[in-house]
């Protein structure tokens, strides 16, 4: 009989470490045992919370989620568990039919982070898991027999892909979209077989763009330059009303306007909030001031950078509020509460979701570019230094936390008036400008953001800064 392996044993000695959201970690580090030590002691730290005896799975389109996703399979079937297994479809898909169906689920994803690493998301029967649980699930020790080499493989089921697509084909009329052009840059996003047909069923007129059998690692908060070329050129060469994608587990939003210009995620996330008339938001520390500047909600909590922070300050805010959202920077949309929208209820959705501000935006009669035109006019930029460990991004911000000047010096900025480390360092300048630097949660690299009345000096500052810091 095989040696029992300890699931907190196997998960302290794996180098997978949770991040901003989910387990993540190299490739070669999510083995059979890591992943079945990481699903049973996830399902022993709540099952004493709920009552179920199913656990749902999907994944991504990384080569590597498929083995992964039938090792977590065999480690939950040691607890006597029955999977349903949903195949590629995107995390939000997944969390809804999970919720829906009141059960725990797993997702395999390393969302945009390099190809190289992969990672886990976990899903209580009531949602995102917290920071909370994920302590629990480090702590937890249960005992596992040590999997066979050879992983059973598993049937797909298509019912998280239809639910998906009901709640928003009933949210909307079949002729919301009627009129629209829309492209679809398709890539490796694990709802590229679900966005067209919803899309179309809502009456666009849909071009499938760029599809890919290699996975594309696609960063919403740090568009590549060739990406960016990309949407103008689709933009100039079809007439688009907007081009829709997603990062890899279509969870985080890219939206393009009509003119070919990815929008930035927070940019996004205030106009879904103004269009759904949202009360109270919580948003990461990182996200623009012109959500304040609005003037648009009653009550807004900024919050550290990563959906679990946003997700804890719901149960607060329902307490004074009937509409209740967030959103992160990368654009995905939380939302906290049930509301009424189109003369029909949208269920809570507490994780990052992809569809729901697209589709609004694209709803509405004034293109994407007027209604951005009557926000007030703040202007950000970001990018990340990748390759960039984690300890010499702690240790830098460190060092100028203790002594601002250092840079703002080295790029000639005007004198500083505050300095927030809610998460990393953020710096509010005399002018109001803001340079944000944090380590990434998810991957060994350097994030920074920026914040101007002129998206030239944005731009500027986050260049300005990777020169200073890698010189």
């Amino acid at each position: 009989m095989d040696k029992q392996l300890i699931s907190s044993e196997v998960i302290a000695h794996s180098n997978i470490v949770f991040g901003t959201s989910g387990a993540r970690g190299l490739v070669t580090d999510f083995t059979p045992n890591v992943c079945a030590a990481f699903s049973v002691a996830f399902i022993k730290s709540i099952d004493s919370e709920f009552v179920f005896n199913t656990v749902a799975l999907a994944i991504d389109n990384r080569p590597s989620s498929h083995v992964i996703a039938q090792a977590c399979a065999e480690g939950l079937k040691q607890l006597d568990l029955n999977v349903v297994y949903y195949g590629v479809i995107p995390t939000p898909a997944l969390a809804y039919k999970a919720m829906q169906d009141a059960i725990p689920c797993i997702m395999v994803t390393g969302s945009h982070i390099p190809f190289d690493r992969n990672g886990l998301k976990f899903y209580r029967p009531d949602g995102e898991i917290t920071k909370a649980d994920e302590q629990a699930i480090l702590n937890t020790k249960i005992s596992l027999t040590p999997l066979s080499t050879k992983l059973v493989d598993l049937a797909i089921s298509g019912d998280a892909k239809s639910a998906y697509i009901q709640r928003y084909a009933e949210l909307f009329s079949n002729d919301a979209l009627a009129g629209k052009k829309v492209g679809i840059y398709e890539h490796s996003s694990a709802g590229r077989d679900i966005y067209k047909e919803l899309f179309e069923s809502l009456g666009a007129q849909v071009t499938s763009l760029e599809r890919s059998d290699i996975f594309v690692p696609i960063d919403t908060e740090a568009v590549s330059p060739e990406d960016k070329q990309k949407a103008l050129n689709w933009s100039a060469q079809y007439g688009f009303d907007a081009i829709f994608s997603t990062d890899g587990d279509g969870d985080r939003p890219l939206v393009a306007d009509e003119f070919g210009n990815w929008l930035n995620g927070d940019t996004l996330g205030l106009l879904t909030s103004q269009l759904l008339n949202i009360e109270a938001l919580a948003v990461p520390v990182s996200c623009n001031t012109a959500i304040e500047r609005s003037n648009s909600f009653k009550k807004i909590t900024r919050t550290k950078i990563g959906s679990p922070y946003v997700i804890a300050e719901f149960s607060d805010l329902k307490e004074r509020f009937t509409r209740v959202a967030g959103f992160e920077a990368n654009g995905g949309y939380l939302l906290g509460s049930d509301i009424n929208v189109n003369g029909k209820t949208l269920s809570a959705l507490p994780t990052r979701d992809a569809l729901l501000p697209a589709l609004l935006v694209l709803a509405q009669t004034q293109s994407i570019a007027r209604m951005l035109v009557e926000l007030p006019q703040r202007f950000v930029s970001s990018d990340r230094v990748k390759e960039f460990p984690t300890e010499k991004s702690k240790a830098l911000l460190i060092k100028l936390a203790n002594n601002v000047e250092l840079l703002t010096s080295a790029l000639n900025l005007p004198k500083h008036k505050a300095v927030d480390i809610t998460d990393g360092l953020r710096i509010i300048l005399d002018n109001n400008d803001i340079l944000h630097l944090r380590p990434s949660g998810n991957a060994p690299e350097l994030r920074c953001y920026t914040e101007s009345d002129s998206k030239k000096m944005a731009d500027y500052l986050v260049k300005a800064t990777f020169e200073y810091i890698t010189k």
